[in-house]
């Protein structure tokens, strides 16, 4: 799939089929998701991979009872590592720089699942306590996004956007 294509067909998906994706398709995810960028390539960034039923079960509760997450194959947990940025970047990076890391690798791994034919959604809404008990995540880990992943079910609705000229508040 080119890169356009890509862009165009990326859609959040809720609904997934029981069906598994293979750890060379999570690997292939991984690695290209691992191309992003980063705050003075700090790479402030981790990610739980989720496979386990009853642990996706418990996340999906930590995450207000999203059925998307119980659905998934696979969830990834993407966190942010303040404690990565903080001597170089001061109090900034840790509280800023370190997101801004896992959010883009987040938004690089949709988009790798997405060419690689499977679909995800952002799960940004859960209580970051119960995220960080399911997955035993030490106090140096910030749960930023849960990202579950799979094949999908049903077919994307389209979703309208943003016109330019009200996207673009000023061209200087």
């Amino acid at each position: 799939m080119e890169f356009k294509q890509v862009l165009q067909n990326r859609r959040s998906i809720r609904s997934f089929k029981d069906q598994a994706v293979s750890d060379e398709q999570i690997n292939e995810i991984l690695e290209l998701a691992n191309t992003s960028p980063s705050a003075g390539n700090r790479q402030a960034r981790s990610v739980v991979i989720v496979k386990d039923r009853e642990v996706i079960k418990r996340l999906s509760v930590a995450a207000m009872g999203q059925a998307s997450v119980a659905e998934a194959a696979v969830v990834f947990a993407i966190t942010a590592n303040p404690d990565e940025a903080l001597a170089r970047y001061g109090k900034r990076g840790q509280d800023l720089y370190t997101v801004q890391d896992a959010t883009i690798f987040t938004a690089y791994l949709q988009l790798a699942v997405t060419a690689l034919g499977l679909a995800s959604v952002w799960i940004g809404a859960f209580e970051e306590e119960a995220v960080r008990d399911v997955l035993d995540l030490d106090g140096t880990k910030k749960p930023i996004a849960l990202v579950p992943v799979g094949y999908p079910a049903a077919e994307p609705r389209e979703t309208g956007r943003k016109r330019l000229d009200e996207l673009v508040i000023k061209t200087i």
